[in-house]
């Protein structure tokens, strides 16, 4: 979590020496970031990690031994051993598979970010600055890839939410938890209960975990956000 009169600290991980060196001069113009280790592969990571005990990985998803899906692996070990730890991960492709094997465990503390927007400081910081918080960033493009197949063409799986839900599930979206919504809506917390399970029951999310509702709910708005945008 961010303490704000400490700088939030990352760790960088590609195989790429321009790419790594790239992301650190972006994050080196940020007074509240420092980079305190750069890492070429899975194994070089998770030495840093243990050694440096960052606020926040920036990881690609693909780096040595195997070139698979180590960000992923990292992320996930990481959720396990230090849940604090918030994890940004990069990608050169959407491919939703990896979307959802780095959200399946819960939104909280990651972001999957394309490689195309590091140029864009705005918003690659946003989302260190986001899992930091213990929130959580989508790229809208791997969003859409994701749920694409499970809605029909000029559908929108939000028609059927009332005005109200509809505004409560972009608070869902922002990482906020029930007791917040509701401060900030001036609800009750049953009510705002009560309207998050009439959502997830119109968009058909009524027989999971709550976690995994909360982000496929999440995966729904954006996407949607996305295609208006």
């Amino acid at each position: 979590m961010i303490t704000r009169d400490l700088p939030i600290r990352v760790v960088l991980a590609d195989d790429s020496f321009l790419v790594r060196e790239a992301v650190a001069r972006i994050l080196e113009h940020e007074a509240h970031l420092e980079v305190v280790a750069r890492c070429h592969d899975r194994a070089s990571l998770l030495a840093a990690v243990e050694r440096e005990r960052p606020t926040v990985v920036v990881t690609d998803i693909r780096m040595p031994p195997d070139l698979e899906d180590e960000g992923i692996q990292v992320a996930n070990e990481l959720r396990e051993r230090y849940p604090e730890i918030g994890v940004v991960v990069l990608s050169q492709y959407a491919e939703p598979r990896f979307g959802l094997a780095l959200l399946e465990a819960g939104s909280d503390g990651r972001a999957y970010l394309l490689k195309e927007r590091v140029s864009d400081r705005g918003q690659l910081v946003g989302a260190i600055d986001a899992v930091a918080r213990g929130g959580a960033f989508v790229d809208a493009k791997i969003v859409e890839s994701m749920i694409a197949r499970h809605t029909a063409p000029g559908d929108s799986p939000l028609a059927e939410l009332s005005p109200r839900e509809l505004e409560i599930l972009g608070e869902i979206a922002q990482g906020k938890s029930n007791p917040r919504i509701a401060r900030e809506l001036v609800l009750t917390k049953r009510a705002v209960e009560k309207h998050i399970n009439s959502i997830f029951l119109k968009l058909g999310l009524s027989y999971a975990e709550d976690v995994s509702r909360r982000v496929k709910a999440t995966l729904i708005y954006l996407a949607a956000a996305g295609r208006r945008d």
